[in-house]
């Protein structure tokens, strides 16, 4: 079975949000109380959780359970390295290709030999 990009799509929006909800404070509300973090990373996960729950339902039609984590953490991180870089300013670095390829190796992996 292949890819869902119905699923996909749904992740990107899904670790779009997730990653301003565990990340975005550290640079948006540094002097904010703790309390008003949690409760807003909180508001935030669950507009997540909004994407994520079906991603999960529509990707599991086409997918094995191993190929949906494995295709949640590629989006992952392919949706962290733009929001380190750009959004938060950290430099890119050799490192994230590598981490790039090992993970797309992951993928891979695990889609090959899948019916």
């Amino acid at each position: 079975m292949g890819i869902s990009w119905t699923t996909v799509g749904l992740l990107v929006i899904s670790n779009t949000l997730m990653t301003f909800a565990w990340y975005g404070h550290l640079k948006n509300l540094k002097g904010a109380p703790f309390w008003q973090v949690v409760l807003i990373s909180w508001g935030i996960a669950f507009v997540e959780y909004c994407f994520l729950v079906p991603a999960n339902r529509i990707g599991n039609r086409t997918m094995a359970l191993d190929q949906l984590k494995i295709t949640q953490e590629a989006v992952s991180l392919m949706v962290f390295i733009p929001f380190s870089i750009f959004y938060m300013g950290n430099s890119f670095r050799w490192n994230y290709l590598a981490a790039c390829a090992c993970i797309l190796g992951a993928v891979a992996f695990i889609f090959c030999g899948k019916q």
